[in-house]
């Protein structure tokens, strides 16, 4: 990595590790450290966010939310820590159970702190990176949709010599607030979906599509080009279906492709919070 690109990662690094969203994480990572339940959650949301920051992909998370058993056991843990009648124990008591509504919401906020941090809609884990990669192989694989690039990052750095194509529109730019396409991790070039696969479909094996934006038919437009041009190329497709993601036309006339191969693409793409997003093999 040449120098200048190195200081931009660690000037951005520094700068993501202070927004209030970390900050309060930080500060419940303290307060909870006596919480092995609540630790964990909170440090899987940190080294996600530490590890993003540093341009790289981030691990496969849990369900982010507090057990609904949890404030139970931890009046447990109060009384068995503090003697009856203890202040110290009331005050831990208060503190605690207070701050454990916030800290339920933060982490079941985190997908919205993500897209609006980083611009990443999907989450894209290093372990989810390495099925994607063993299932294209090295053959020619179209991103559109790109966003920030991560999938077409994550693929470059398993295989350096794999042909790939990372295309968006780029109109996310223009909106207010929100960092998709803002700060890439990688080229991105300026086409839209339909454009992009007219103009790589004789070179390419795989299309990839990540989150379309919910309602819009910009997926049902590219499966319809995708099926009247001559090549055969299979769709991969992130998303949740009838749900935060694409259109209903496309939902309704995808042709998946149910195997072991698919199965496997989803060995580590499991939901983290209400969003049950997961891959598809389209037709």
């Amino acid at each position: 990595m040449n120098p200048k690109k190195l200081k931009q990662l660690k000037k951005r690094a520094k700068q993501q590790a202070v927004t209030p969203y970390i900050q309060q994480m930080t500060r419940y990572r303290t307060l909870f450290k006596d919480d092995p339940q609540i630790l964990v959650l909170i440090n899987n949301v940190l080294e996600a966010d530490r590890l993003l920051a540093a341009g790289l992909a981030p691990q496969q998370l849990p369900v982010l939310e507090v057990p609904d058993d949890f404030q139970d056991q931890l009046f447990a843990r109060i009384n068995q820590q503090y003697p009856m009648g203890d202040p110290a124990g009331d005050a831990a008591w208060n503190q605690l159970s207070a701050a454990l509504p916030k800290v339920d919401k933060l982490l079941r906020d985190f997908r919205d702190y993500l897209e609006t941090q980083y611009g990443m809609w999907a989450y894209i884990s290093a372990p989810f990176l390495k099925d994607l990669a063993d299932f294209t192989g090295n053959a020619p694989v179209l991103e559109v949709m790109a966003g920030n690039g991560y999938i077409s990052k994550g693929l470059k750095r398993l295989h350096p010599s794999q042909p790939i194509y990372t295309t968006d529109s780029k109109d996310w730019t223009h909106e207010t607030g929100n960092q998709t396409g803002r700060h890439p991790v990688t080229s991105i070039e300026a086409l839209d979906a339909v454009s992009a696969f007219k103009q790589y479909a004789g070179s390419i094996k795989y299309v990839i599509m990540a989150w379309s934006p919910d309602k819009l038919t910009i997926d049902w437009d590219l499966l319809q080009a995708m099926r009247q041009d001559e090549h055969d190329i299979p769709l991969i497709v992130i998303g949740e279906k009838y749900g935060a993601t694409g259109s209903k036309q496309f939902w309704d006339e995808a042709t998946y492709q149910n195997d072991d191969a698919v199965t496997k693409l989803n060995a580590h793409f499991r939901p983290f919070d209400l969003i049950h997003d997961q891959v598809y093999v389209v037709r």
